[in-house]
């Protein structure tokens, strides 16, 4: 019998494949601005931080303030790449067919991103009514409030809940709020996860014996 009872999901890097697209419509768009970054090793740099923290340093790269429309172009541009390119993380399908446990999604998306990307993976049927962004409640990972919130809402306590997350920040954020969280090192280019999350693993498929 597992120790938890229920099961929350970061988004992107574990729902679904979105981050490599998203940090690179962000670096076209700051580089077309004159930050010059270099991608390679950008999606270490930028995954797991807040839309806001990325326009801080790119608004530092330029030496100016981004223009008003920067992230109303963002979110225009990238969900026409979404729509393009996006695919579920493979084998998490078998797993929330599969998962007896309560479940739902917690990430730092905005709430019309995480439905049009779980849409467009055939995922959103799984977490319709289950969907927590950190948007509603302007709290950001590693801040563990919209684990807390998921949580609560969920009807459970931190205790009885796993957090899975991809991320650094999403790590902590579990950890500052009393979860359990499993690393997921599918794409963790720098091995920042093993040392601090409660468990860690590189497949899906090994998800459902874990939990």
């Amino acid at each position: 019998m597992s120790k938890y009872k229920c099961v929350i999901f970061d988004c992107d890097g574990v729902l679904i494949d979105s981050e490599t697209i998203a940090i690179y419509t962000m670096i076209d768009m700051a580089n077309d601005l004159g930050a010059n970054i270099d991608k390679e090793g950008a999606i270490s740099r930028f995954k797991g931080k807040s839309f806001s923290s990325c326009m801080d340093t790119f608004s530092e790269l330029i030496g100016k303030p981004l223009p008003e429309t920067f992230e109303a172009d963002y979110r225009v541009k990238s969900f026409e790449a979404f729509k393009k390119d996006i695919k579920p993380i493979e084998g998490i399908k078998e797993v929330v067919q599969n998962l007896s446990l309560p479940f739902c999604t917690a990430s730092s998306g905005p709430e019309n991103k995480i439905r049009l990307n779980l849409g467009l993976t055939g995922l959103l049927p799984f977490f319709e009514n289950n969907i927590f962004s950190c948007y509603t409640i302007k709290k950001w990972k590693p801040d563990p409030g919209v684990f807390l919130w998921a949580a609560e809402t969920m009807g459970f306590k931190p205790s009885e809940c796993v957090v899975v997350e991809d991320s650094l920040s999403g790590v902590r954020a579990a950890k500052n709020g009393g979860f359990d969280v499993f690393g997921f090192t599918a794409h963790d280019y720098n091995n920042e996860l093993e040392a601090e999350a409660t468990k860690t693993f590189g497949s899906m498929r090994e998800l459902l014996n874990m939990i």
